[in-house]
């Protein structure tokens, strides 16, 4: 069975061990959260706020962590909305999205609502976080404004996501 407990300390007891790869695991991890089809089996949330406590914790230094989150969720945006205006409607038919088509159908209306807006705020909102690049691919949204709203939201997510653990741990310690 699985344990996520289990993976956050296994995790975070390995980027203690090893902080030269911090940056790297956490790219991995955002990459891995906004990629279309593996979102569904990442569980970087949870392990990506687990890490920004440790850059307190652990004396790690705050902007390249915040950098390499930012480049691995606007990376896995990227290869989302690729993936999706290469395949355009068949996209939506491979597995794990093939089993989930209110999700997709959600994402759809989501970005249809709010166009470049829906792509900033998407990444912010659980499931959809994922598809929407996807979906704005496959609905072929320019490039340049997809990308804006891509790097600009990853920034303040990548932030959203570490700076929390990172400011308790100093206000909980000073």
């Amino acid at each position: 069975m699985f344990d996520p407990q289990a993976l956050i300390d296994a995790t975070t007891t390995f980027v203690q061990e090893h902080q030269a790869l911090a940056p790297a695991i956490v790219f991995a991890l955002a990459f891995g959260e906004s990629l279309a089809l593996v979102s569904f089996l990442v569980p970087a949330t949870v392990l990506l706020l687990a890490i920004g406590a440790l850059v307190e914790a652990s004396g790690l230094h705050f902007f390249p962590i915040w950098l390499a989150a930012v480049v691995g969720a606007s990376l896995g945006d990227a290869v989302s909305y690729w993936f999706g205006f290469y395949y355009k409607e068949r996209a939506k038919t491979f597995w794990p999205l093939s089993r989930r088509p209110d999700l997709v159908a959600r994402a759809e209306d989501f970005f249809t609502r709010f166009g470049i807006w829906g792509v900033a705020v998407g990444r912010f909102f659980g499931p959809v976080r994922a598809v929407v690049p996807l979906i704005a691919g496959i609905l072929a949204m320019r490039q340049s404004h997809f990308q804006v709203a891509n790097v600009a939201s990853a920034a303040v997510w990548a932030f959203a996501m570490l700076a929390p653990g990172a400011l308790a741990l100093k206000l909980i310690g000073g």
